[in-house]
């Protein structure tokens, strides 16, 4: 995974989500947050067979769910069980790889699966699940553009060019939308309506490390020490470096 790639200095420079930068932070990755990506939080969602008799969100009380540990779709999870009244030792989460779990709600084998992006949108379209919530209104939306310690002092100038070129990139996909999905469905192997509809959701800038952004996170790494995702409460401050404008 890339955190683990990241921590050993295998690659530089890649991107997260705001969860993964927390369990990253909680595990003591030499990482830090450089620029904000800031979407609407639609692509996590949790999903359920389309002849399930699962409606809502509390109808998952008792039921298993597969996801990844401490990653998005099991933050979200949890963030929903909270807004519905539940417990989160009302369902089963059953951790598993994207791949397993898709076999395993095909199967019956798990009653709902937590993810996100390409999985979400290729459950639906393809395998005809349904969603039951995203994380529009309950999750952040923010991911991460993320370096190593080492890169940023070493390689701070080429870091730099990098994420102006990004935000530039990042600003064509967001004009260009159904061009950026041509190429980018056939670079990964994903139907053209799966990557249509994952674009839809990403909405929004590459952004700079405010305050504003900062204190979003602040919430997330808080939820997260609260439910036990991570062992301890963290300051967000210390795995984000500001400096960066472009």
């Amino acid at each position: 995974m890339l955190i683990q790639a990241l921590t050993a200095n295998a690659v530089d420079v890649g991107a997260i989500g705001d969860a993964p930068l927390v369990f990253a932070q909680g595990g003591g990755s030499p990482i830090k947050a450089i620029a904000g990506i800031q979407t609407d939080g639609t692509t996590t969602a949790v999903v359920v067979a389309k002849a399930s008799s699962i409606q809502s969100v509390s109808d998952l009380k008792g039921k298993r769910i597969a996801t990844l540990r401490s990653q998005t779709g099991h933050y979200l999870t949890l963030a929903a069980l909270h807004a519905a009244g539940l417990k989160y030792d009302d369902v089963e989460f059953v951790f598993i790889p994207p791949a397993a779990a898709k076999l395993a709600l095909q199967t019956g084998a798990v009653d709902a699966w937590a993810t996100w992006g390409p999985y979400i949108s290729s459950a639906k379209i393809v395998d005809g699940a349904r969603e039951i919530v995203n994380g529009g209104k309950l999750m952040s939306g923010l991911s991460y553009v993320v370096a190593t310690d080492n890169a940023l002092r070493d390689k701070r100038e080429n870091i730099l060019t990098y994420l102006r070129s990004y935000r530039v990139a990042h600003q064509w996909m967001l004009k260009h939308p159904d061009s950026y999905a041509t190429v980018w469905a056939e670079e990964v192997g994903l139907p053209l309506p799966v990557a249509r509809d994952v674009i839809k959701g990403m909405v929004g800038e590459v952004v700079p490390l405010t305050d504003a952004v900062i204190a979003k996170q602040q919430l997330v790494s808080d939820f997260m020490s609260e439910t036990r995702l991570v062992p301890r409460s963290l300051n967000a401050h210390a795995i984000i470096d500001s400096s960066f404008t472009f």
